[in-house]
């Protein structure tokens, strides 16, 4: 009973910062970035030329493609090296005996692996959506498209940016780079740098953010190039190659002071920014005191992601109330925020404008 009883009264106090927020319209949030996670991928299978492009026509300031690495050393954007839950490889007889299982950071994993593969062979993949139960109208693109290399990213922005003529940001993420030079020999830092600077954004002023769950490739990357740098933050535990730290210690105001050495923001987790009534946490001014930006993950317009009051109807899949959820984001003094749904957030934040 008591336990219903706390429920409620949480229910209750998030209904009423959300009532709050909504009443304080217009939004101020004109450098506010707006952050295409795996592109649009709330409309187009994610980390697809076409979610990205989408993302782009959305409005969105930056898109965001997380890189894993070819046997051959080309990089290109999948949420995992683990392809088989994204693409048609299991359905492939000539990649049957590739399949197999790895310890990915602690975490036993069975499937087919970016590494295993040539570029060449991974081009005859094709992409599917990734949630076909919460969204079943992604699936209508099953079987479109192909993977995307890193260099088409580039290539799609610098197109759309002479056909728009509006600056257009790349986020990129390297997905377990530790992991990946340890257990493969691919070192995905100097890979990405290297793109980078072939592509001319290795500069501080270039529209590039370099994201990692990791310290030291970012100490690394910090090394090799000037862009800015974004230390993640999960929801727990703490950074893969340093045992020893906790994110709860690197949140604190000391650890974020020493994050600031060599990264420029951090990426945490919507919970550390948002409490579960809805009113901010104190993270957001304590990294601003450290002069680090702040970009939480990730905004979602599906009800299975939605906090309770912001869901609408009865379905997973439905579309809550994402609006309000940016507004309160933006609310609570972060600098940008991850979305699968630019056109939404977008929308939000111009409202009353």
């Amino acid at each position: 009973m008591m336990r219903v009883i706390l429920a409620n009264k949480l229910k209750i106090r998030l209904m009423a910062v959300l009532a709050a927020v909504s009443a304080a319209l217009p939004v101020q949030a004109a450098d506010f970035l707006v952050i295409a996670h795996r592109g649009a991928s709330g409309d187009r299978p994610e980390h697809t030329l076409a979610a990205y492009e989408r993302a782009i026509d959305q409005g969105a300031d930056y898109i965001e493609p997380d890189l894993v690495a070819t046997k051959d050393m080309h990089l290109v954007a999948r949420h995992e090296t683990e392809i088989g839950e994204t693409t048609d490889v299991g359905e492939r007889e000539e990649f049957a005996d590739r399949k197999r299982s790895k310890t990915i950071e602690g975490r036993l994993v069975t499937g087919w692996f970016a590494e295993d593969f040539t570029l060449a062979e991974l081009r005859t993949l094709r992409v599917k959506e990734r949630l076909p139960g919460l969204r079943p109208a992604n699936t209508r693109f099953d079987g479109l498209y192909q993977l995307a290399t890193f260099e088409e990213i580039v290539a799609l922005v610098q197109a759309k940016e002479a056909e728009t003529g509006r600056r257009i940001g790349i986020y990129p993420e390297l997905k377990h780079p530790t992991w990946l030079l340890q257990e493969a020999g691919i070192d995905t830092v100097d890979l990405l740098a290297t793109a980078l600077r072939k592509a001319y954004l290795d500069d501080a002023d270039d529209p590039v953010f370099v994201q990692i769950f990791e310290v030291g490739p970012l100490k690394r990357i910090n090394a090799l190039v000037e862009v800015p740098l974004v230390l993640l933050i999960s929801s727990e535990g703490g950074p893969y190659d340093e045992p020893s730290m906790s994110w709860a210690d690197i949140m604190t105001p000391s650890g974020l002071a020493e994050v600031a050495a060599y990264a420029d923001g951090i990426g945490p987790y919507l919970g550390h920014v948002l409490g579960e009534d809805g009113t901010p946490t104190g993270l957001v001014a304590d990294a601003h005191a450290a002069g680090l930006a702040v970009h939480p993950w990730t905004l979602r317009k599906e009800n299975a992601f939605l906090p309770p009051p912001l869901r609408r109807g009865e379905s997973e899949s439905a579309a809550g109330d994402l609006a309000t959820l940016a507004r309160m984001v933006v609310a609570s003094g972060a600098d940008g925020v991850f979305t699968d749904d630019p056109a939404l957030v977008v929308q939000a934040l111009g409202e009353g404008d």
